[in-house]
């Protein structure tokens, strides 16, 4: 939940207007928000680029697994996956919040790779990849400010 509807949510429930440290919060929120929306642009137009590369370290690292066995069917959706993926990381770096990681990506995604027989070690060892090509195509600043979403998203699809 964003800062905004965490803190009317919270006034509402106790029926009173928000307070000053709410709503100090929620300015903080919106004086940052510039600089939250230029990583959002630097990521997207970085996506083929962490993808690729992202992709390409995770296929080092773990060279056995369905999306490196020569079918070009399994090593698309691996790729679109992680595009998905980072598209959420995104997201959640406009908004401030993680609920949409844990809501869109990571509720049921166990059980979809498991099933599809996508090891679950894999897929985490592949956003820890794609977090590293993304971390260090940012500034240090816009890095720590990334990198914790990508941290939520991999430690919700660790087995």
């Amino acid at each position: 939940m964003s800062i905004i509807t965490r803190s009317i949510t919270t006034a509402d429930r106790e029926a009173r207007y928000p307070n000053a440290g709410e709503l100090q919060a929620i300015q903080e929120f919106f004086e940052a928000g510039q600089s939250r929306l230029r990583i959002a642009a630097a990521l997207a137009a970085n996506e083929h680029k962490i993808v690729e590369n992202g992709s390409q370290k995770f296929w080092e690292r773990c060279p056995v697994t369905p999306s490196n066995s020569g079918n070009p069917r399994f090593r698309a959706s691996c790729m679109r996956d992680q595009s998905w993926y980072l598209r959420l990381v995104t997201y959640s770096v406009i908004t401030g919040d993680v609920d949409l990681i844990r809501k869109v990506g990571t509720k049921g995604a166990k059980e979809m790779y498991e099933s599809l027989g996508v090891p679950l070690r894999n897929v985490v060892e592949c956003m820890r990849c794609l977090k590293e090509v993304a971390l260090d195509l940012l500034r240090l600043e816009d890095a720590a400010e990334v990198a914790p979403y990508f941290d939520f998203l991999i430690q919700e699809l660790i087995p």
